[in-house]
């Protein structure tokens, strides 16, 4: 078995078509949300990340086929005074898990974060999803604590404007 993980290249159709087929799979279940990405989202994505010089995908292609895929942007952390790296989605097909990808994925995230001095990564996850949680905490993550009794961070977020995807 043959498994390659590599930057995505935007303008590579490949790398587009995985990106796309690979996000819908996940937007798809349950824990995605559990609809596919709209018409618009499949149409423009690849070509808006692109747009983006902080933004980057890293895919897993397991004998060719693509099989997990993270997407990530480059941001900055006030604190550190440096770069972090976020992991915006990160999933692996259902026919690839349990092979470990998600770590190999995250290993190959880290190196680049290292080779461009970030001080970080960051993700989040939802609280039921024990699975990623644990593939999470292997690699070495956990929840964001700025000092001791303060409190857990939580993601929040507040829709503005009509969602795409609705």
């Amino acid at each position: 078995m043959s498994i390659e993980i590599l930057k995505a290249d935007y303008s590579n159709p490949e790398h587009a078509k995985a990106i796309l087929n690979l996000l819908n799979e996940y937007a798809s279940e349950p824990i995605g949300g559990g609809k596919q990405l709209s018409d618009y989202v499949k149409k423009n994505l690849v070509s808006e990340l692109a747009k983006l010089p902080n933004a980057f995908a890293v895919l897993v292609f397991v004998d060719g086929e693509p099989a997990a895929l993270a997407n990530c942007f480059k941001n900055f952390s006030t604190f550190a005074c440096k770069p972090l790296v976020n992991i915006h989605d990160l999933m692996v097909s259902k026919k690839f898990r349990g092979m470990q990808l998600s770590i190999k994925l995250l290993n190959e995230i880290e190196v680049m974060a290292k080779s461009w001095d970030c001080c970080k990564l960051t993700l989040e996850v939802l609280s039921n999803n024990e699975i990623a949680k644990a593939a999470y905490k292997k690699h070495g993550f956990s929840s964001y604590e700025l000092a001791t009794g303060a409190g857990n961070a939580e993601y929040w977020q507040k829709w503005i404007g009509k969602q795409e995807n609705e």
